[in-house]
């Protein structure tokens, strides 16, 4: 089997390091940590057409909203290429399995949310079903470190997790947008981003026929048209009400790319000249430190925010989602007659389910817009911290019940 690049792990460990330290720091100084966080850099106000409200550019939403926009177009690639490029892990009938469990999972995550939080959700400011968004996402990185400790650095299984935790963040953050109540007209603002991709696709993306000039050519492997069309296209997204950190996502269609895919996060794509895999390339090292800072602007757990909504986070992470993965995933692979990847068994997936009970980066940046600020969030985001105890506990049950497959 191929290996992951070692840029995956780096990653998992500069989010630990932003939480820990923000974790300590709005513990001992909360007042200093909110401060910090929420310090008005600038303040912008522009036309309702475009953004119904003012808005203050702070390092909260600096990070979540504009710097993270670089990882989800870092993870982005690997779906795309996953779905589109020839040997992708999602072409034709393989992509029947994981869409099951991807979307059981989401299912069921959901399900049990609204269930439980109708049951013992005590907050003033909750209503019926209110945030049930918040745990949707599961996390890349996070579930990476555990998925390589647990089955090894060359193991199919872990393979699957990467394509589940990217392909449930990535449809979790477009459920999170499109569920908003203020999106109304603002949608249009979709085709600035639909017309950035297709002038860069028409003019720089299709791989040239044979005969074009070399000037041409080099033209199509030239890198600025693609950051223009990024910008263009975050503005669009932004503009239109949906989480602008998935604003660069709907270009990475049309950037010229390899002609085949080499595996999710594969070392192997380090070594491509192809414009997109450079552009992930030089996206490595500072997603380090932006995946650092995420975890210190938006990972501060306090300690004694535990509530109601923690339990209910917890609940619709730790059984919601392997249930709905379990019921809906393999309950479309019993009746369409799939099979399990080669060299998959079924207690891989059962211990994979448990790893997507880990869920922070992309339920962080849900926490925002899905539930009412103050008190609630703070339990929801205490919720999710513990929620990534499911790690230990999968590598823990792996250890009293050793296989060959480790």
């Amino acid at each position: 089997m191929y290996r992951v690049s070692s840029f995956v792990p780096r990653f998992a460990k500069a989010i630990i390091g932003g939480v820990a330290l923000a974790t300590l720091w709005v513990n001992l100084a909360p007042a200093s940590y909110y401060d910090s966080i929420e310090w008005r850099l600038l303040d912008l106000a522009f036309p309702a057409w475009i953004a119904p409200l003012p808005f203050s550019l702070t390092p909260l939403n600096l990070v979540a909203d504009v710097a993270m926009s670089l990882f989800l177009f870092f993870i982005g690639k690997e779906l795309w290429e996953a779905l589109m490029l020839e040997h992708g892990a999602l072409k034709g009938r393989q992509a029947l399995l994981p869409a099951g469990l991807t979307l059981g999972g989401i299912a069921g995550t959901a399900l049990m949310w609204i269930v439980v939080g109708s049951l013992i959700e005590t907050a003033e400011e909750a209503g019926f079903a209110t945030g049930w968004q918040v745990p949707l996402g599961t996390d890349v990185v996070l579930g990476f470190l555990v998925g390589r400790a647990l089955f090894g650095p060359g193991h199919p299984a872990l393979h699957l997790l990467l394509l589940l935790a990217i392909a449930t963040d990535i449809l979790a953050l477009l459920i999170t947008g499109l569920t908003q109540p203020d999106l109304s007209l603002r949608l249009i603002w979709l085709v600035l981003p639909l017309a950035a991709a297709l002038v860069t696709w028409a003019g720089f993306g299709r791989t040239p026929p044979p005969g074009t000039p070399e000037t041409r050519r080099r033209a199509s492997q030239r890198l600025l048209p693609y950051v223009i069309a990024g910008l263009l296209s975050w503005i669009g997204v932004a503009a239109s009400g949906l989480p602008p950190v998935l604003g660069l996502l709907p270009v990475i269609p049309a950037i010229a790319h390899a002609d085949r895919s080499f595996g999710l996060f594969a070392e192997a794509e380090e070594l491509l000249h192809d414009p997109l895999n450079r552009l992930t390339h030089a996206l490595a090292w500072p997603l380090i430190a932006i995946l650092f800072l995420f975890g210190l602007t938006r990972g501060g757990i306090d300690l004694s925010a535990f509530a109601p909504t923690t339990l209910t986070t917890l609940a619709a992470l730790w059984l919601g989602r392997p249930l709905g993965m379990i019921l809906v995933g393999l309950g479309l692979a019993a009746v369409l007659g799939l099979r399990l990847p080669t060299g998959v068994t079924l207690r891989d997936v059962l211990r994979i389910t448990m790893i997507m009970g880990m869920g922070f980066t992309v339920p962080v940046l849900s926490l925002e817009t899905a539930l009412p600020g103050g008190a609630m969030q703070e339990a929801a985001r205490l919720g999710l911290a513990l929620s990534l105890l499911a790690g230990p506990a999968a590598l823990l049950w792996s250890v009293r019940r050793p296989t060959g497959n480790t």
